[in-house]
């Protein structure tokens, strides 16, 4: 297993907080950021809302911070998605579903199988 996928389990059940970006709450952002040991970095993007649907902005990001879109998965990847029509989110691949920053449910979750929503693109550290 990946360390970005152990960093991930061990967040979960913090609560979902909008730009969060530490134990006491965390977005699907700070999720990523966490995971990826960028924890505290000052570049981690927060000029965002829950509703957004700029693709390129966020692919932007994702680039800016190192990654690099592939086209086939491994355990530790982001997956790119689209819950809805103007979202956006960042899920961790763990091989057998994901781990990410749930609003609805309020909390970090790990969910398996496929993800529910479109996978516009996977990234990797």
């Amino acid at each position: 297993m990946s360390n970005i996928v152990e960093r991930a389990r061990a967040m979960i059940g913090v609560p979902f907080r909008l730009h969060g970006r530490s134990g006491s709450g965390l977005d699907c952002v700070g999720l990523a950021a966490v995971a990826l040991g960028r924890d505290g970095a000052s570049d981690v993007p927060c000029a965002y809302g829950l509703r957004s649907g700029d693709v390129a902005r966020a692919e932007g990001w994702l680039r800016a911070a190192g990654l690099r879109p592939v086209t086939v998965a491994r355990p530790g990847d982001l997956a790119l998605v689209r819950p809805g029509p103007l979202q956006l989110h960042l899920m961790i691949g763990t091989g057998t579903g994901f781990v990410h920053a749930h609003a609805g449910l309020g909390r970090v979750v790990e969910m398996p199988g496929v993800s529910p929503w479109p996978v516009l693109g996977w990234w990797r550290a």
